[in-house]
């Protein structure tokens, strides 16, 4: 699915790859997020290239919804990350898109130890 934006010249259309990409980018970031966690995997740790795995992006009337599936680092605070996470995610991806971030989710998948 697409997120589409209209303006005076036509429409814009951005595929929610993009999205989740962005997204990512922007999580991977984020203090205490040591990267995404592929969903089928038990305590899989995902490479940079592979950051959408992690992420589902879904789109409903222009309004922006994203699961992410983290791997925090160990001895912080999950409910401080992830609220970080959500602040700095839905404003840097609603001043990418131009649309609004209806919902965030985070599925802590594992937790690690970083030297």
């Amino acid at each position: 699915m697409k997120g589409c934006i209209n303006n005076k010249m036509g429409q814009i259309q951005i595929d929610t790859d993009v999205i989740a990409l962005y997204a990512g980018t922007t999580a991977v970031e984020c203090f205490g997020i040591v990267g995404m966690a592929a969903v089928s995997m038990k305590d899989g740790l995902l490479k940079r290239e592979s950051l959408t795995h992690g992420i589902n992006v879904t789109i409903n009337d222009n309004a922006i919804e994203i699961d992410f599936h983290v791997i925090v680092s160990y001895g912080v605070s999950i409910s401080t990350v992830a609220d970080n996470l959500i602040e700095s995610v839905k404003y840097k991806v609603e001043e990418f898109t131009g649309m609004p971030v209806e919902k965030i989710n985070i599925f802590v998948e594992g937790v690690r130890v970083i030297d």
